[in-house]
């Protein structure tokens, strides 16, 4: 007969790992990379855009911030959103002295119209009401 306590999330004792004996011997490979890695490695390829008429070379990254940030100029609830988050993040990442950065007024600004952006750009739209 089979043993009672065997089941969802209790597999019989010779399916189980051996004390002291690691589920994954061998590890992650040594040439294999990890996500984080990858990411950085791609944003931070050199590609080619166009500004102001010229033709300039800037990094994957730095087109994805002027992207967004021409799509906030532009008036877009969710770039302003998605840009406001990623500042306040990069503001509070940053060692040392950040009033230096921003100062206290701003951050406050920045703290109360937050919210109200990102429940904006949350709050499901209506279409062909008035």
């Amino acid at each position: 007969m089979s043993d009672p306590k065997v089941g969802y999330g209790r597999p019989p004792k010779s399916g189980q790992f051996k004390r002291g004996k690691s589920g994954n011997p061998r590890g992650r490979p040594k040439g294999s990379l990890r996500l984080a890695t990858d990411l950085a490695a791609e944003l931070n390829e050199q590609i080619t855009i166009r500004e102001d008429g010229r033709q300039r070379r800037v990094s994957k990254q730095r087109a994805l911030i002027k992207s967004l940030v021409a799509k906030a100029l532009q008036g877009d609830v969710r770039a302003n959103t998605a840009m406001l988050a990623l500042y306040m993040r990069v503001i509070t990442d940053l060692p040392g002295d950040q009033e230096a950065i921003v100062d206290n007024i701003e951050l406050q600004i920045l703290r109360r119209f937050a919210p109200k952006l990102l429940k904006s750009a949350t709050s499901p739209k209506r279409r062909g009401t008035k």
